[in-house]
């Protein structure tokens, strides 16, 4: 069980990452072992274990910090990101993640769904085991009402050729921004910091999490399926227009949009096109701007936390920073 390297120059973080992931998996106990072997597996991929990272380090902030229960909710969040992962593949119908076969593609959509409810249900139960109030419970069943949201928003605009950038956005509000959010503010709330400075995180958290999300769009136009772990153009193939085809779609319509005009998968050589059109473009350039600015903001909010503990501080503003410049 080796975690991602970038936590090697973190090494009081590391050592919390590895006991949530030892929580995790400790956690996962299904009859069907088949299934258990391949949840455990997704969990030992290789993730970077952000969203646990930012709930730990936040609940530093806190006068009342209770390290099992930091840890036993930093492995409720990674379940609950890790859920959602599945039940994306099963959606997108994807075959690849974190460089292995998907569970849909190795036991079918029907099993990879109960495998994804099951971690509902594990993350559900370690919430109710360990968070001190009613409030923290709400947040997450709100949090997960806005994910969602946010996929829905998503999937219904599939092969819409005229979504909005604005539109763009409140989907990956609600889709990935808002769990990172979610992170932040449990973690101080739950550590006993005000509701304010736990909406304060949260905040912090939802423009770390549109930042991630922008610059993980912008991966399917820079880097190779191997270095990603999955496979790339697979969300313009599906009708997924992320900000770098929709900065490049108002840049030139004329040529992208008969490429997606017929409103059904692309071939790899349609793909490809659009690839290579959006390249050329400024889409890119564009979408990395828009990341820029929401991970500034974040770090500017950051730097006005309380000094101590300063390595907490530091760690935040660190990660944060290396997030604007991941290749993977």
């Amino acid at each position: 069980m080796v975690l991602h390297p970038m936590w090697a120059q973190f090494p009081q973080l590391q050592k919390d990452l590895q006991a949530t992931l030892t929580l995790m998996e400790q956690s996962i106990q299904l009859k069907n072992k088949d299934v258990e072997t391949a949840i455990l597996e997704m969990i030992q991929a290789g993730g970077k274990l952000l969203r646990p990272a930012y709930q730990i380090l936040f609940a530093q902030f806190g006068k009342q910090t209770d390290h099992k229960k930091t840890i036993a909710l930093a492995a409720a969040i990674e379940m609950l990101h890790t859920a959602t992962l599945i039940h994306d593949d099963i959606v997108d119908e994807s075959d690849l993640r974190r460089k292995q076969p998907t569970i849909r593609a190795r036991f079918g959509n029907s099993t990879a769904v109960y495998a994804g409810d099951y971690l509902f249900v594990t993350c559900f139960k370690l919430l109710a085991d360990y968070a001190s109030s009613m409030q923290s419970l709400q947040m997450n069943s709100k949090s997960m009402e806005k994910i969602l949201d946010g996929e829905l928003g998503q999937m219904e605009k599939h092969y819409y050729i005229e979504v909005t950038i604005d539109e763009y956005l409140e989907n990956i509000s609600g889709k990935t921004a808002e769990l990172f959010a979610l992170s932040c503010g449990i973690g101080a709330l739950e550590s006993g910091s005000t509701t304010s400075f736990a909406k304060r995180t949260g905040d912090i958290g939802h423009n770390i999490g549109m930042a991630f999300q922008i610059l993980d769009d912008i991966l399917d136009y820079t880097q190779t399926s191997t270095a990603i772990g999955k496979p790339v153009l697979e969300d313009v193939r599906q009708g997924i227009y992320s900000l770098p085809l929709l900065y490049a779609l108002k840049e030139n319509p004329l040529e992208i949009k008969p490429l997606l005009a017929k409103k059904e998968q692309l071939t790899l050589t349609e793909a490809q096109q659009v690839f290579e059109l959006v390249t050329a473009s400024s889409g890119v350039q564009k979408a990395k701007k828009m990341a820029e600015n929401y991970t500034n903001q974040a770090l500017k909010a950051l730097e006005k936390l309380p000094k101590e503990p300063a390595w907490a501080k530091e760690t935040l503003i660190e990660i944060t920073k290396l997030i604007l410049h991941r290749t993977n």
